[in-house]
């Protein structure tokens, strides 16, 4: 039997349920990543690659797409 996944949102998002936001999950060493209003689809990455996406982030270098 496979644990259920404990996924994880920012606190910045509020407790309202009906909050949409990206939540994260840790499952065996890989990073789960959704969307609440859309969790059938999930992106996996790693720790590595997430640091890098969350600094390049943190510096704007996406700012140019919203």
């Amino acid at each position: 039997m496979t644990s259920p996944i404990t996924w994880q949102k920012s606190s910045y998002s509020g407790s309202d349920a009906e909050i949409q936001c990206v939540e994260l999950a840790h499952v065996d060493g890989r990073i789960l990543l959704r969307e609440s209003d859309a969790p059938d689809t999930v992106v996996t990455t790693d720790r590595d690659r997430l640091r890098a996406f969350l600094l390049g982030v943190k510096a704007g270098e996406f700012d140019h797409l919203v």
